[in-house]
This record gives C-alpha cells, structure tokens and sequence, in this order.
C-alpha cells in the first residue's frame, strides 16, 4: 500500500508526533490552517468514514477522546476548536486514509460548516 498517512504511522516518513497509543497516531499538520491544527489517524487503514463498520467502529470513538484529550493539553478546550474529516474527492480529500483534522487556536470562520 501506498498511504502517505501508514508510512507515518512506520516511521518512514517523519512527522511531529503530539500522541499515541495502540489505535491512534496524531501529528501535526504540515500546511497548518490554524494556530492549532493537528491530524488524528486510526494506525489501521481506513480510507474515509464510508469503510467505517461496526468491527472498526471503536476506533472513532478513541479518535474523539484523543481529541478531547489534546485540545485540553494544547490550551483551546475552553476557548473552542473544531474537528473535520472529509469524505470523498468532492469535499477535498486528499489523504484517503481516515483521518481528523483538529483546529483551534483561534477565532474560525464558519463558512462551510
């Protein structure tokens, strides 16, 4: 396979690792649209939310305690963030391996959401 987002996970390609445990991998974005704006993956391969299933469901639910998780350690619980994950090449995916993209840091638009 040919993911960007599993030779992340493998140490082939470096990133700026923020956490991870058994199912998930979070990293900083490269092309950052926020002060804050880190992608939080499943280790295993799921290319968008339309492979989710109910044997790989548990992982979602792990990706929004992740998130909880860093949005507390990175100081913008309180203040508010936003999470986005894109389905598909028509709503600008471009990594297709499932993944969350954790924003805050300051004031976001709300155009589009």
């Amino acid at each position: 396979m040919d993911c960007i987002f599993c030779k992340i996970i493998k140490g082939e390609i470096p990133s700026k690792k923020v956490y991870e445990d058994e199912l998930v991998y979070a990293f900083n974005d490269i092309n950052p649209m926020a002060p804050v704006h880190v992608l939080i993956i499943p280790k295993q391969h799921i290319s968008s939310v339309n492979e989710v299933t109910p044997e790989n469901s548990a992982v979602i639910s792990r990706i929004y305690e992740v998130a909880a998780k860093l949005a507390s350690e990175l100081g913008i619980a309180e203040s508010g963030y936003r999470i986005v994950s894109n389905t598909g090449a028509d709503s600008g995916q471009t990594v297709f391996h499932l993944h969350f993209h954790l924003l805050g840091g300051t004031k976001l638009r709300f155009e589009m959401c």
